[in-house]
């Protein structure tokens, strides 16, 4: 008897301890995602003078926030399991590390799929309909009356998508037991939906990705300083005070002129504003030091090659053991055993190498959704980003997030097995699927990296021969299409 309530007493102190780091790791992530939402942001929806405008604007901010903290949640989640279990097995018996166990981990993945589901099929559906809202035709006007509206439509949404899910169900899996299984919302209806959902993550990470594996090297590029042989930044300085000097010339003798129009007053301040915002970022890039110029930016292209021919490499070595083992196959996980096994045959630098992969795989997915030209428009600026377009890279930013673990295994990038319902998709059973989403994914990568890299060649032998500077063969049908529209606007 006394047994007994030792080991409950146990397990209720181990349960708590589990709930004050998981309250813990939410809260600095919330905290997080307010600065990251707040810094873009549109500063006009904080000054708004209509108080139910901004109780709106304040419920619909947290809600965002929310959704974004589970989102990098997502990201950190199997990483922090790799590290998890390394450490375990590392310091199998330190003191220090034993709230560190697979209960906590299995708590944590149980979490994020929770408040991922929450996030997708409640919350960020009410923060836009409830933003958008204004009352019902006749009621009073007040927050209530659009929260009856938000309610309203959420419920008539939520009866649409589920009659749309029951109806692809039964097509589907026509038999007895799965006709059956119909009716059970909580347990069918919810994971089938969320499998969807993830499934349609993990295909948009599969565009996304290896278009951004290849605009990191651009990204980079514009980060940091080129070598001199690479960039003439004193010619780029010099053109760029030119422009300046002249669309001041023009503001200046805009302002004197009486028949100067307004818009474009406004268009010439816009201009010179990014102009002169141009100019004092390549006049730091030109007080870069020599390590800085000669050793950065080499150092950078090298590391991204590098981690770009690894992730290939894994994802090819992925294929070749999907054909000879059966074990290969992604496949979920009840109870996690942590320090037991090493997770790579190379051991902790394996597992560092594939943390490191991870991050580095997410970044270029959000680099390639947001390079992409469908969601170009949706990326946000700083100070400048209505709360619909945050809602939408809220959404955006949580399909792909709570996609990651389930991307990284299916590519082999990891051997960590899914846990909690994650491991639960029907799909990931399916070897045709995980074979043809493994091939198509090293021949993307390879496709974008090919074309990537023999563009930068041609355009670095044109501009090293010359070749850049010659003018280009214009036909008349050509010059006459591209002068017309400047010959309307002057008519007008």
């Amino acid at each position: 008897m006394e047994d007994d309530v030792v080991i409950r007493t146990q397990l209720f102190h181990n349960r708590v301890r589990e709930c004050i780091i998981c309250a813990l790791l939410f809260t600095a992530l919330y905290i997080l995602s307010y600065l990251v939402i707040t810094r873009f942001k549109k500063n006009a929806d904080f000054a708004a003078d209509n108080n139910e405008d901004v109780t709106v604007n304040r419920i619909t901010l947290w809600m965002c926030t929310f959704t974004l903290a589970v989102s990098a949640g997502a990201v950190f989640l199997l990483p922090f399991s790799i590290i998890s279990n390394e450490i375990l097995l590392s310091l199998p018996e330190n003191y220090y590390m034993q709230w560190l166990n697979g209960s906590l981990i299995h708590g944590l993945w149980n979490l994020v799929f929770l408040f991922s589901n929450i996030s997708l099929v409640f919350l960020m559906p009410f923060a836009y309909f409830f933003t958008e809202s204004e009352g019902f035709a006749g009621s009073k006007k007040g927050i209530m009356a659009r929260v009856y509206e938000t309610f309203v439509v959420l419920f008539l949404l939520t009866l649409l998508v589920l009659g749309i899910v029951w109806v692809a169900s039964a097509i589907i899996n026509n038999d007895a037991a799965s006709r059956e299984s119909l009716y059970d919302l909580w347990d069918y209806y919810l994971p089938y939906l969320y499998s969807c959902i993830s499934l349609f993550g993990v295909l948009l990470l599969l565009l996304c990705t290896p278009f951004g594996l290849s605009r990191m090297f651009t990204v980079t590029g514009q980060l940091l300083v080129k070598p001199r042989l690479l960039e003439d930044l004193d010619e780029q300085l010099n053109c760029t005070r030119f422009e300046e000097a002249a669309v001041l010339h023009k503001l200046n003798a805009g302002k004197m002129s009486s028949c100067w129009v307004f818009f474009s007053v406004e268009s010439l301040k816009n201009q010179f504003r990014s102009i002169h915002t141009r100019r004092l970022k390549l006049e730091m890039r030109r007080r870069a030091s020599p390590w800085q110029r000669n050793l950065g930016y080499p150092l950078a292209m090298l590391l991204l090659l590098a981690l770009t021919g690894i992730s290939v490499l894994l994802v090819g070595f992925h294929v070749f053991e999907l054909l000879i083992d059966e074990t290969a196959m992604p496949k979920g996980m009840q109870d996690p055993f942590l320090g037991k096994d090493s997770l790579s045959m190379f051991g902790s630098l394996g597992a560092a190498v594939e943390v490191v992969l991870i991050f580095y795989l997410m970044v270029s997915s959000v680099v390639g959704f947001y390079s992409s030209p469908l969601f170009i428009k949706l990326a946000p600026r700083k100070q400048d980003t209505t709360m619909t377009k945050i809602i939408g890279n809220c959404v955006s930013l949580l399909v792909l997030s709570s996609a990651l673990p389930v991307f990284s295994r299916t590519l082999g990038i990891t051997n960590f097995d899914l846990l909690g319902n994650f491991g639960r998709f029907n799909w990931l059973g399916n070897f045709y699927i995980i074979f043809l989403y493994n091939m198509l994914f090293a021949g993307l990568t390879a496709m974008c990296l090919v074309k990537k890299f023999t563009r930068a060649i041609q355009a670095e032998l044109l501009h090293a021969f010359g070749l850049d500077r010659l003018p280009l063969p214009v036909t008349r049908s050509s010059s006459s299409a591209k002068m017309g529209p400047a010959n309307n606007k002057r008519l007008l």
